[in-house]
């Protein structure tokens, strides 16, 4: 019987050796075998590449909103100079001369309950214009769309008192992408 013990004590030792183990080896697994992801907002910009130019972004579309031009040619140009290293002049010998305008702002119903219309749609689209007078193969033309949802209890007046924020944001951030980023 006390035989018997011993050869219980032993186990139980072996087992907790063994569980002790098998922990250490999961752990150092673990340990090793991380992932490492990474994101990038912007790509590396040429370092002979020092300057901006941001034109005055039209707004060629039939319906005009009157605030979306000023704002957001003044917000693209903020977003370059608080996310770039590159200087912005207002000179033709720019090394990235940015261009385009609003190209669509229209609205239609994008829901319906009952026999009635529940929400509309503003679509707002810019054509961009991109020209880096260092190497003219990079230069591209693109255009960016954004939707924006809004209740039909309201007309498109008070609509945009509260989605031109919203607009400028999303469009500049489009177009900073478009020419600054890899996606």
């Amino acid at each position: 019987m006390q035989q018997n013990l011993n050869i219980n004590k032993q186990n139980i030792f072996f087992n907790n050796i063994g569980l002790l183990i098998a922990g250490l080896f999961i752990m150092a697994i673990f340990n090793f075998a991380t992932c490492k992801y990474s994101f990038k907002d912007t790509s590396p910009i040429p370092p002979e590449i020092k300057s901006f130019r941001v034109n005055f972004l039209e707004n060629k579309a039939r319906y005009v909103n009157t605030q979306l031009s000023p704002q957001l040619t003044e917000k693209l140009k903020d977003k370059i100079r608080g996310n770039t290293r590159l200087r912005q002049v207002n000179e033709d010998s720019a090394h990235y001369d940015i261009s385009g305008y609003v190209s669509d702002y229209t609205v239609s119903t994008s829901g319906i309950s009952g026999n009635n219309a529940s929400s509309n749609r503003l679509s707002v689209s810019f054509h961009l214009i991109f020209k880096n007078n260092l190497d003219l193969s990079k230069n591209f033309e693109s255009e960016i769309t954004t939707n924006y949802d809004f209740s039909a209890s309201q007309n498109l007046s008070q609509a945009e008192s509260t989605l031109t924020p919203d607009i400028i944001k999303n469009t500049v951030d489009g177009i900073f992408n478009k020419i600054f980023s890899n996606w």
